[in-house]
């Protein structure tokens, strides 16, 4: 049977609000794609978005699976974005009927369309609904990193703690943004998708999972 482990995970650590120059012994993407194994502190010292995966989705031998999201802003509680997985078996029979080969990396990868009035939120709520598979799941722990084009904006640093085998989770990540100079939201407006981010997920400090997302914040109300 599946337990729904209901929790508001507030944030762990929040590290540099805007980066004030080049990341401390920064190390690149290269050097950590010939590691056996990533930690925590490796991410931490990427002076830059990522361009590809730092591990594959094999790495994810828990059997952790992201079903729902959301995000909503604290203040208004107004739900700003909100994407759900579909059942069990509509994707598989949807990809035999169009006879394509299916993307790997697919479920990895977010695009975002905001309006320029996102960049004035201070406080947003992001809800995460996951299942875990047979094994249980020790100190569980995301770091997630945005840049827009090579400027350091945040680090975000959640713990999601023990998960026990075959239970389904939910929990609250409260992010707080940092403050922007109105000409690094001008330029974050006009330039769609420049503004990326990573996000890591690590089981005892070894990387398990590695997904990517766009911004852009130059869209419509009602679009």
């Amino acid at each position: 049977m599946s337990v729904l482990n209901d929790r508001s995970s507030h944030l762990k650590k929040n590290l540099d609000m805007i980066s004030k120059g080049p990341a401390e012994n920064p190390i690149k993407e290269s050097e950590l794609s010939s590691m056996p194994t990533i930690n925590a502190a490796h991410v931490l010292r990427l002076a830059r978005v990522t361009e590809d995966y730092l591990c594959p989705p094999e790495a994810n031998v828990y059997g952790i699976d992201f079903t729902r999201f959301k995000i909503r802003d604290i203040d208004s509680k107004t739900t700003l974005f909100e994407i759900a997985k579909p059942p069990p078996g509509a994707t598989d029979e949807e990809t035999e009927e169009d006879g394509e080969d299916v993307d790997p990396n697919a479920g990895r990868f977010v695009r975002y369309q905001f309006t320029p009035q996102f960049l004035k939120l201070r406080t947003v709520g992001a809800t995460v609904e996951f299942s875990v598979g047979s094994r249980p799941v020790k100190n569980f722990r995301m770091i997630e990193r945005h840049f827009f084009r090579d400027q350091h904006l945040k680090t975000f640093d959640f713990d999601f703690g023990f998960c026990i085998p075959n239970s389904k989770n939910t929990c609250e990540h409260i992010y707080e943004f940092p403050k922007l100079d109105q000409a690094t939201i001008d330029l974050m407006i006009e330039n769609p998708f420049e503004t990326r981010s990573d996000s890591f997920y690590f089981v005892d400090d070894e990387l398990i999972m590695h997904n990517k997302a766009d911004y852009a914040y130059n869209g419509t109300v009602g679009r």
